[in-house]
């Protein structure tokens, strides 16, 4: 083995004792007790030039000596059987590393292996495995690099000596913590030279610019500054990198006035815009160094004028925001100044002169107009009862006019909506014409009535004022209580008890609240009605005993605090509510007896007639000089004569069956009707059961035929059996009993006397 490699590598040795590991140092990696080898780092220069294969290392073990006994050593690990592999390798029988190739120790600093000795027949390990590391020796083969490897950066003219807004980065990839790898930045060249710039390294491949003086944007407008970076390695190795500083222009130029003065002229009492353009100049480039603010120095201490800037020419632009007055001021002297929006830079190496802000007079002439009117003010207020005799002067203005005569000026009542005032076209006195209403429409809520007058010069053109005048009505009692509503529901099923709200249009103390009571000479009203509360902004009528449905007439006498008192009458309706708060029922209640009950009374008349018709037909035909000769002539037949008696006789069964028929002899043919039924229905608590019936009609000429023999209905003997004639109906008309909508009103009334019987008793159909 080499000398120059043997001397670095610690061969393995035996030791004696445990305790002897701890005074090994680094390099010192293995002790083993009894049979141990103790391996050293072994050491290979980074990027040795060879030759290859060389010897690194030599491994032994006490186990090897033994006669009768071979073995082999074996390698695996890093730089083996792992990546990058091939770069080590032993001799199997000696024990003898070696290093194949040369090692960039920036990719791989450090190999780690691991080695044992096996038996070489049965592959028997002979001892444990062991490892040790092979640290590749740095040597100065990397510059440092700048990160980026350019720069550049913009710097504002205005910039004060000191830093640059410039950082510096740079690093080397050999051993960190080596001279190789230690960086110092250096300044290698700036162009153009002035203002000086140099390098602060500030340690750790970290630096910045820094300058001294001013830049010029209008001179100069870039700079190239060139950087070193070396290594403390040897050799020592260095890079550089550029850096370009763009110089952006600043504000170090004042705005100067084109004219140093100005005139402009606007009318009096008017207001208007972009009167007068000022124009100024400035040699920065267009950016807030070179916009220009404009302001006032002295001249418009009341806020008349109001100066912009037009952001496309940079012009000042003098408005009139306030009405000017001719008498008072024909001639007006601005001064105005002007800056930029960026406050100027000015370089401590240069003259501070232009450092004041430039200024300019603008002289404004007041041209004179017409002035209007004026009224000492624009509103009045006075006070005014109301309903007051017209023909009472309310109001006199007083005007001032500068340009004109007062007494050509003329007045014009502009607004009086209700035209209660009329005024005097040469004083402007105004008059009530008629009696004011605070309960008017046209009176606001704060009882103020609104009058607008005008004063008209005769100027050239002709110029107006307005004046506004309050009239405040103040309230008498002049209106009396009334009922909120006139009628009112009182659900029977539900309350005995009403409220009755009222209103009064006077104010206090003329109005609420009230005191109610029952007027009237009706005793029934105390019988039936009583009041509570009977006073405040409204009473509660209560009935004083459960009341018919039906509708009532109250009439109540309601005063104001001031004992003014009005009658009025309200319209009391009992009714079911049902579960709401409003009568069920549409109709009044003297109709309201129900459809189906109508339709059983008249289902009844109806039958009845029937019968009686079947009973002078048949008996017509049996006794025909019972027939009255003066028929014929219009004269009334008599029906109630009881003598004689009917021969007719009847089954007294003929009505048990609801399928029975009543056969009628028409006189013109024969046939069968069947009458509907009646369905059964309740009224006034009593209810009726239905009968149905079947009518045959026989022709007279053929009523001996045995086949068409009517029944005798006039039974006599054992009384009828026949149900009640209430409960009887029309087989044919179903259920539909509509037709009684079209009965008349003779059945109306028959409605209304029942249902008039039904009420005084108390019951509800």
């Amino acid at each position: 083995m080499p000398e120059t490699h043997c001397e670095r590598v610690a061969i393995t040795a035996l030791v004696e004792s445990r305790n002897a590991v701890n005074r090994h140092a680094k390099r010192d990696l293995l002790v083993r007790s009894k049979r141990r080898w103790v391996l050293s780092t072994i050491n290979v220069q980074e990027e040795d030039p060879g030759p290859y294969p060389k010897v690194i290392s030599q491994m032994f073990n006490d186990k090897t000596s033994h006669p009768g006994h071979e073995h082999k050593f074996r390698l695996s690990g890093m730089g083996v059987t792992k990546e990058p592999k091939g770069v080590f390798s032993v001799d199997d029988k000696t024990g003898v590393v070696y290093c194949h190739e040369s090692i960039d120790r920036e990719k791989f600093p450090l190999f780690h292996i691991q080695f044992e000795i096996v038996d070489a027949n049965s592959g028997r390990t002979l001892d444990r495995a062991l490892a040790f590391d092979v640290e590749i020796d740095d040597i100065n083969d990397n510059a440092p690099i700048f990160s980026p490897p350019q720069m550049s950066a913009k710097v504002k003219e205005n910039m004060t000596a000191g830093s640059l807004p410039v950082r510096l980065q740079a690093t080397d990839a050999d051993q960190q913590n080596h001279p190789n790898s230690k960086i110092t930045i250096t300044m290698f060249s700036q162009n153009p030279q002035e203002p000086k710039i140099a390098v602060r390294d500030m340690g750790g491949g970290v630096a910045e610019l820094t300058f001294e003086g001013c830049f010029d944007y209008d001179k100069i407008k870039k700079y190239e500054v060139i950087v070193q970076a070396n290594d403390h390695g040897t050799p020592s190795l260095s890079s550089s990198t550029v850096i370009t500083l763009n110089i952006v222009d600043s504000n170090t130029y004042p705005p100067m006035f084109k004219k140093r003065e100005y005139h402009g002229e606007v009318s009096e009492s008017t207001t208007q815009d972009d009167v007068l353009r000022i124009a100024v100049e400035d040699k920065d480039t267009q950016t807030s160094g070179w916009r220009a603010i404009y302001y006032f120095i002295k001249g418009n201490e009341e806020g008349q004028y109001k100066l912009e800037t037009d952001p496309n020419t940079n012009e000042g632009i003098l408005s009139v925001i306030k009405e000017v007055d001719h008498e008072k001021t024909p001639n007006v002297t601005l001064q105005i100044g002007v800056k930029n929006e960026e406050p100027l830079f000015v370089c401590k190496d240069k003259s501070t002169a232009g450092a004041i802000p430039d200024s300019v007079s603008v002289t404004m002439k007041i041209i004179n107009i017409n002035d209007p009117p004026a009224f000492e003010k624009d509103q009045f207020k006075i006070y005014q009862k109301e309903e007051e005799p017209p023909g009472k002067v309310l109001f006199t203005p007083k005007v001032t006019d500068p340009d004109s005569d007062i007494s050509k000026i003329r007045y014009v009542l502009l607004e009086d909506p209700a035209g209660w005032m009329a005024i005097d076209a040469k004083t402007g006195q105004l008059t009530s014409t008629k009696k004011m209403d605070r309960e008017s429409p046209f009176v606001d809520h704060n009882d103020t009535y609104k009058v607008v007058i005008t004063a008209i010069d005769d100027g050239e053109p002709e110029a107006t004022a307005t004046c506004t005048v309050l009239v405040h009505l103040g309230d008498i009692n002049d209106n009396t209580p009334q009922l909120v509503n006139k009628s009112a529901i009182m659900c029977g099923n539900k309350v005995e008890k009403v409220m009755v709200p009222v209103k009064d249009l006077d104010s206090d103390p003329f109005s609420g609240p009230f005191t109610f009571s029952l007027g009237g000479d009706d005793n029934t009203l105390e019988r039936r009605w009583k009041l509570d509360p009977y006073s405040g902004l409204e009473g509660g009528l209560i009935s004083l005993k459960t009341l018919p449905y039906g509708n009532y007439s109250v009439h109540l006498v309601i005063q104001d605090q001031q004992n003014i008192a009005t009658h009025d009458t309200l319209e009391v309706k009992v009714c079911d509510c049902g579960e709401g708060d409003v009568c069920v029922t549409k109709g009044p209640p003297s109709i309201r007896l129900g459809a189906p009950g109508i339709g059983l009374i008249i289902a009844g008349i109806l039958l009845f007639l029937l019968l009686l018709l079947l009973f002078m037909c048949d008996c017509k035909r049996r006794f025909p000089q019972m027939e009255d000769p003066d028929r014929e002539k219009g004269s009334l037949i008599k029906y109630n004569e009881e003598g004689g008696g009917s021969i007719c006789k009847a089954e007294p069964t003929s009505f048990l069956t609801p399928t029975d028929c009543v056969t009628v002899t028409d006189g013109l043919k024969n046939g069968t009707k069947q009458a509907p039924p009646v369905k059964a229905e309740t009224a006034g608590g009593y209810k009726s059961a239905g009968v149905s019936m079947t009518l045959q009609i026989i022709d007279g000429n053929q009523a001996d035929d045995p086949v068409y023999r009517p029944y005798e209905y006039a039974y006599e003997g054992q009384g009828s059996k026949c149900q009640s004639l209430d409960g009887l109906s029309l087989c044919d008309v179903d259920d539909d009993l509509n037709f009684l909508n079209y009965l008349g009103p003779g059945f109306k009334t028959l409605g209304g006397i029942c249902q008039q019987a039904i009420e005084e008793k108390n019951i509800q159909l």
